[in-house]
């Protein structure tokens, strides 16, 4: 009995190896590939269009004194459409931060109105181009999607007025506003991301949003006839002095969007990252 026992265990032992020789090869499963993410670093180019806002603390001095002639500030203002075009350079300081440098232009018409306070002359006002130029960091929310914020330097031109009296449009005044320019200071922010997120296979092609605000600096327009001199207005039977100036500090909200072609992201593994 015991022999036969001791016989049992030993064929059971034999047969297990034997059995899992039998058993197919267990197949290797390779992990899946990490998709190829680009590198933020390098050049692009950007084009779009926008909408904007503009107003202006507005005041009527006297040139030849710089005292207000009717002190009290007023806020004029306007708005219109533009276009857009720029590049810049970035730098992917790590897994999550990108730095850069950037600068671009606008043009368009952002029309509004401006007026001489002291005599109720007024005139159109246009915001014909402006560029920019600055430095922007932002932060990776996902490989494809950078959130930032920019500032630097700002410069504006700006249309020149042929004024009227504003209560009669028929009764034209022989005098206006110069053109001029204004430099100053921006501070924004924005979101870009790959277009591959919409389904779309384009691996160098972004799209951007960005909102801006420009303060210029303040500038003292004259609005007299050269030489000094009056202005009859029969529609009102008044005579007013043409010797006055128009203070105008403007400030622009833009917001618009771009499409951008980063040059180095196409075919660049980004694995690190």
């Amino acid at each position: 009995m015991k022999r036969l026992l001791l016989t049992l265990i030993a064929a059971m032992g034999l047969a297990g190896p034997a059995a899992a020789a039998d058993l197919p090869a267990r197949a290797y499963a390779k992990a899946p590939a990490a998709a190829a993410v680009g590198s933020w670093t390098g050049f692009y180019l950007f084009g779009g269009a926008g909408g904007g806002i503009w107003d202006a603390d507005t005041n009527t001095i006297d040139p030849a004194t710089g005292a207000c002639v009717l002190c009290v500030n007023q806020r004029q203002g306007g708005h219109g459409w533009f276009g857009t075009v720029g590049g810049g350079y970035d730098w992917q300081l790590n897994p999550s931060w990108v730095a850069g440098v950037f600068g671009d232009a606008q043009f368009g018409e952002l029309k509004g109105t401006i007026q001489d306070q002291d005599t109720e002359f007024v005139g159109q006002e246009k915001l014909r181009t402006s560029w920019a130029a600055g430095v922007r960091v932002g932060y990776l929310i996902a490989p494809n999607v950078l959130s930032y914020v920019n500032a630097g330097y700002s410069g504006s031109d700006w249309s020149g007025t042929s004024i009227i009296f504003n209560r009669n449009a028929l009764s034209a005044a022989p005098f206006g506003t110069p053109s001029f320019s204004r430099n100053g200071w921006f501070i924004g922010g924005g979101v870009e991301n790959n277009l591959n997120i919409f389904g779309i296979s384009a691996p160098g092609w972004f799209i951007k949003t960005e909102y801006r605000t420009a303060f210029y600096d303040r500038i003292s327009l004259p609005d007299s006839v050269p030489g000094g001199g009056f202005v009859t207005t029969p529609a009102v039977g008044g005579i007013f002095s043409t010797q006055s100036s128009i203070t105008f500090k403007p400030q622009v909200q833009t917001i618009s969007t771009s499409i951008v072609y980063r040059f180095n992201w196409a075919g660049t593994a980004g694995a690190k990252y």
